[in-house]
Protein backbone atom coordinates (compact mmCIF):
# COMPACT_ATOMS: atom_id res chain seq x y z
CA UNK A 1 0.00 0.00 0.00
CA UNK A 2 2.78 2.62 0.90
CA UNK A 3 3.96 2.37 -3.05
CA UNK A 4 -0.22 2.88 -4.38
CA UNK A 5 -1.16 6.20 -3.94
CA UNK A 6 -4.50 5.36 -5.16
CA UNK A 7 -4.37 3.65 -1.51
CA UNK A 8 -5.02 5.39 2.00
CA UNK A 9 -5.15 4.34 5.40
CA UNK A 10 -7.11 6.82 7.76
CA UNK A 11 -7.44 6.85 11.40
CA UNK A 12 -9.91 8.24 13.84
CA UNK A 13 -11.53 8.04 17.38
CA UNK A 14 -14.51 6.25 15.38
CA UNK A 15 -14.73 4.38 11.92
CA UNK A 16 -16.73 7.29 10.02
CA UNK A 17 -13.47 9.33 11.36
CA UNK A 18 -11.23 7.21 10.10
CA UNK A 19 -13.10 7.51 6.77
CA UNK A 20 -13.17 11.03 6.65
CA UNK A 21 -9.27 11.07 7.24
CA UNK A 22 -8.56 8.36 4.28
CA UNK A 23 -11.11 10.74 2.02
CA UNK A 24 -9.79 14.11 2.62
CA UNK A 25 -6.31 12.76 1.69
CA UNK A 26 -7.27 10.90 -1.40
CA UNK A 27 -8.91 14.70 -2.24
CA UNK A 28 -5.35 16.05 -1.61
CA UNK A 29 -3.89 14.19 -3.89
CA UNK A 30 -6.48 13.82 -6.77
CA UNK A 31 -8.67 17.40 -6.67
CA UNK A 32 -11.92 17.20 -7.81
CA UNK A 33 -12.00 13.56 -7.04
CA UNK A 34 -15.37 11.69 -7.15
CA UNK A 35 -15.78 10.37 -3.56
CA UNK A 36 -18.43 7.90 -5.00
CA UNK A 37 -15.25 6.11 -6.46
CA UNK A 38 -13.70 5.11 -2.90
CA UNK A 39 -13.75 1.79 -1.46
CA UNK A 40 -13.59 2.02 2.01
CA UNK A 41 -12.40 -1.44 3.97
CA UNK A 42 -12.18 -1.28 7.90
CA UNK A 43 -8.86 -2.50 9.27
CA UNK A 44 -9.85 -1.93 13.08
CA UNK A 45 -12.40 -0.18 14.54
CA UNK A 46 -10.21 0.21 17.28
CA UNK A 47 -10.61 0.40 21.08
CA UNK A 48 -11.42 2.36 23.91
CA UNK A 49 -9.23 1.14 26.53
CA UNK A 50 -9.99 1.61 30.32
CA UNK A 51 -9.11 5.41 31.47
CA UNK A 52 -7.09 6.25 28.42
CA UNK A 53 -5.12 3.12 29.09
CA UNK A 54 -5.15 0.27 25.74
CA UNK A 55 -6.76 3.09 23.51
CA UNK A 56 -6.21 2.15 19.75
CA UNK A 57 -7.90 4.37 16.78
CA UNK A 58 -9.77 2.94 14.77
CA UNK A 59 -8.16 2.20 10.69
CA UNK A 60 -9.79 2.38 7.29
CA UNK A 61 -8.50 1.86 4.30
CA UNK A 62 -9.32 3.63 1.47
CA UNK A 63 -9.22 2.86 -1.69
CA UNK A 64 -10.02 4.46 -5.74
CA UNK A 65 -12.04 2.08 -8.01
CA UNK A 66 -11.34 4.94 -10.82
CA UNK A 67 -8.61 7.28 -11.00
CA UNK A 68 -8.66 11.17 -12.01
CA UNK A 69 -6.37 11.75 -14.57
CA UNK A 70 -3.78 14.41 -14.48
CA UNK A 71 -6.05 16.75 -17.35
CA UNK A 72 -9.19 17.41 -15.58
CA UNK A 73 -10.70 17.29 -19.64
CA UNK A 74 -9.61 14.23 -20.09
CA UNK A 75 -10.98 10.82 -19.64
CA UNK A 76 -10.61 8.57 -16.37
CA UNK A 77 -9.23 5.35 -16.04
CA UNK A 78 -10.29 2.83 -14.52
CA UNK A 79 -8.37 0.73 -11.63
CA UNK A 80 -7.89 -3.30 -12.57
CA UNK A 81 -10.02 -4.52 -9.89
CA UNK A 82 -13.54 -5.40 -9.18
CA UNK A 83 -15.39 -2.24 -8.73
CA UNK A 84 -17.42 -2.45 -5.17
CA UNK A 85 -19.07 0.33 -3.27
CA UNK A 86 -19.99 -0.29 0.27
CA UNK A 87 -23.97 -0.12 0.82
CA UNK A 88 -25.31 3.28 2.32
CA UNK A 89 -25.65 3.08 5.95
CA UNK A 90 -29.26 3.03 6.89
CA UNK A 91 -31.09 4.50 9.88
CA UNK A 92 -33.39 1.92 11.66
CA UNK A 93 -34.93 5.13 13.38
CA UNK A 94 -38.87 4.73 12.93
CA UNK A 95 -40.27 6.85 10.14
CA UNK A 96 -41.84 9.91 11.76
CA UNK A 97 -44.82 11.74 9.60
CA UNK A 98 -43.03 14.53 7.60
CA UNK A 99 -43.29 17.91 9.13
CA UNK A 100 -44.23 21.06 6.57
CA UNK A 101 -44.20 24.87 7.08
CA UNK A 102 -41.45 27.53 7.47
CA UNK A 103 -39.99 26.38 10.15
CA UNK A 104 -39.21 23.00 9.52
CA UNK A 105 -38.05 24.48 5.77
CA UNK A 106 -35.44 26.88 8.14
CA UNK A 107 -34.39 23.70 10.19
CA UNK A 108 -34.00 21.69 6.99
CA UNK A 109 -31.76 24.88 5.20
CA UNK A 110 -30.03 25.46 8.49
CA UNK A 111 -28.60 21.75 9.18
CA UNK A 112 -27.75 20.65 5.43
CA UNK A 113 -26.11 24.03 5.20
CA UNK A 114 -24.21 22.85 8.80
CA UNK A 115 -23.68 19.67 6.96
CA UNK A 116 -21.85 20.44 4.07
CA UNK A 117 -19.59 23.21 6.22
CA UNK A 118 -17.93 20.05 7.45
CA UNK A 119 -18.13 18.33 4.46
CA UNK A 120 -20.41 15.98 4.79
CA UNK A 121 -23.02 14.43 2.32
CA UNK A 122 -26.46 14.11 3.63
CA UNK A 123 -29.87 14.72 3.67
CA UNK A 124 -32.04 15.95 5.93
CA UNK A 125 -35.64 14.79 6.71
CA UNK A 126 -37.76 16.92 9.21
CA UNK A 127 -40.18 14.78 10.73
CA UNK A 128 -42.86 15.16 13.74
CA UNK A 129 -42.18 13.44 16.55
CA UNK A 130 -44.11 13.09 20.04
CA UNK A 131 -42.76 15.76 21.67
CA UNK A 132 -41.78 17.96 18.66
CA UNK A 133 -40.19 18.17 15.61
CA UNK A 134 -36.82 15.75 15.03
CA UNK A 135 -34.68 16.43 12.18
CA UNK A 136 -32.76 13.29 11.28
CA UNK A 137 -29.37 13.47 8.89
CA UNK A 138 -28.96 10.31 6.88
CA UNK A 139 -25.81 9.33 4.87
CA UNK A 140 -22.45 7.74 4.89
CA UNK A 141 -19.72 9.04 7.51
CA UNK A 142 -22.09 10.34 10.32
CA UNK A 143 -19.85 8.96 12.89
CA UNK A 144 -18.06 12.42 12.25
CA UNK A 145 -21.70 14.19 12.68
CA UNK A 146 -22.09 12.47 15.83
CA UNK A 147 -19.07 13.07 17.50
CA UNK A 148 -17.24 11.26 20.71
CA UNK A 149 -20.19 10.32 23.52
CA UNK A 150 -22.58 12.61 20.87
CA UNK A 151 -20.70 16.14 21.94
CA UNK A 152 -20.85 17.29 18.12
CA UNK A 153 -24.68 16.62 17.59
CA UNK A 154 -25.27 17.98 21.00
CA UNK A 155 -23.74 20.84 19.98
CA UNK A 156 -25.12 20.84 15.95
CA UNK A 157 -28.79 20.75 17.61
CA UNK A 158 -27.80 23.46 19.99
CA UNK A 159 -26.32 25.64 17.15
CA UNK A 160 -29.73 24.84 14.79
CA UNK A 161 -32.06 25.29 17.89
CA UNK A 162 -30.83 28.71 18.90
CA UNK A 163 -31.04 30.10 15.21
CA UNK A 164 -34.03 28.37 14.25
CA UNK A 165 -36.37 29.13 17.37
CA UNK A 166 -34.21 32.36 18.04
CA UNK A 167 -37.14 35.22 19.93
CA UNK A 168 -39.40 32.33 20.17
CA UNK A 169 -38.93 31.63 24.21
CA UNK A 170 -42.59 29.05 24.34
CA UNK A 171 -40.94 26.80 21.33
CA UNK A 172 -40.35 23.59 22.12
CA UNK A 173 -36.90 22.70 21.14
CA UNK A 174 -36.11 20.65 18.04
CA UNK A 175 -34.19 17.24 18.02
CA UNK A 176 -30.96 16.65 15.83
CA UNK A 177 -30.80 12.81 15.38
CA UNK A 178 -28.78 10.11 12.69
CA UNK A 179 -28.21 6.75 12.72
CA UNK A 180 -30.75 6.29 15.52
CA UNK A 181 -28.24 7.95 17.86
CA UNK A 182 -30.87 9.39 20.15
CA UNK A 183 -33.02 6.00 20.60
CA UNK A 184 -29.22 4.25 21.06
CA UNK A 185 -28.16 6.34 23.44
CA UNK A 186 -31.52 6.61 25.61
CA UNK A 187 -31.06 2.79 26.09
CA UNK A 188 -27.12 2.66 26.79
CA UNK A 189 -27.82 5.84 29.75
CA UNK A 190 -30.69 3.26 30.60
CA UNK A 191 -28.33 0.74 31.05
CA UNK A 192 -25.62 2.48 32.88
CA UNK A 193 -28.42 3.88 35.88
CA UNK A 194 -29.10 0.46 36.41
CA UNK A 195 -26.16 -0.34 36.89
CA UNK A 196 -24.46 2.38 38.86
CA UNK A 197 -27.68 1.01 41.39
CA UNK A 198 -26.66 -2.12 41.40
CA UNK A 199 -23.13 -0.44 42.71
CA UNK A 200 -24.83 1.62 44.84
CA UNK A 201 -26.48 -1.17 47.00
CA UNK A 202 -23.63 -3.52 46.62
CA UNK A 203 -20.87 -0.62 48.13
CA UNK A 204 -23.00 1.01 49.71
CA UNK A 205 -21.09 4.49 48.88
CA UNK A 206 -22.56 6.99 45.88
CA UNK A 207 -22.00 6.27 42.61
CA UNK A 208 -20.78 8.88 40.36
CA UNK A 209 -21.60 8.69 36.25
CA UNK A 210 -19.38 9.95 33.73
CA UNK A 211 -20.30 13.82 33.04
CA UNK A 212 -23.20 14.55 31.16
CA UNK A 213 -25.50 16.89 29.13
CA UNK A 214 -28.57 18.28 31.09
CA UNK A 215 -30.66 15.92 29.14
CA UNK A 216 -29.05 13.02 29.40
CA UNK A 217 -28.89 13.28 33.28
CA UNK A 218 -32.72 14.00 32.61
CA UNK A 219 -32.77 10.48 31.31
CA UNK A 220 -31.12 9.11 34.51
CA UNK A 221 -32.98 10.66 37.06
CA UNK A 222 -36.36 9.72 35.70
CA UNK A 223 -34.96 6.02 34.94
CA UNK A 224 -33.92 5.66 38.89
CA UNK A 225 -36.57 7.79 40.76
CA UNK A 226 -39.47 4.90 40.65
CA UNK A 227 -37.01 2.89 42.90
CA UNK A 228 -37.20 3.43 46.48
CA UNK A 229 -33.75 1.92 47.01
CA UNK A 230 -31.55 4.60 45.72
CA UNK A 231 -31.64 8.37 44.95
CA UNK A 232 -30.18 10.73 42.41
CA UNK A 233 -28.70 14.00 42.56
CA UNK A 234 -26.50 16.41 39.97
CA UNK A 235 -22.76 16.69 40.94
CA UNK A 236 -19.59 18.99 39.95
CA UNK A 237 -19.77 21.84 37.46
CA UNK A 238 -20.20 22.51 33.88
CA UNK A 239 -18.72 20.89 31.51
CA UNK A 240 -18.43 18.31 34.17
CA UNK A 241 -21.66 18.41 36.21
CA UNK A 242 -22.80 14.48 36.23
CA UNK A 243 -25.36 12.06 38.29
CA UNK A 244 -24.70 10.95 41.18
CA UNK A 245 -26.36 7.83 42.80
CA UNK A 246 -26.37 7.02 46.22
CA UNK A 247 -27.87 4.16 47.96
CA UNK A 248 -31.38 4.89 50.47
CA UNK A 249 -30.15 5.59 53.90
Amino acid sequence: MADDPTAVEGTGETVGEARWAATRELERRYPGLDKETIEFQVLSEGERGLMGVGREPARVLGQLTVVPEADPAAPTRTVEREERRPPRQRSSAPVLPAAAGPLAERIEEVLTAICGGIGLEATVAVGQGPDGLVANVEGDDLGLLIGKHGHTIDAIQYLVNAMVLRGQEDATPVVVDAQDYRRRREAVLRDTAERAAQEALTTGQPVSLEPMSSAERKIVHLVLQERTDVTTESGGREPQRCVVVLPTA
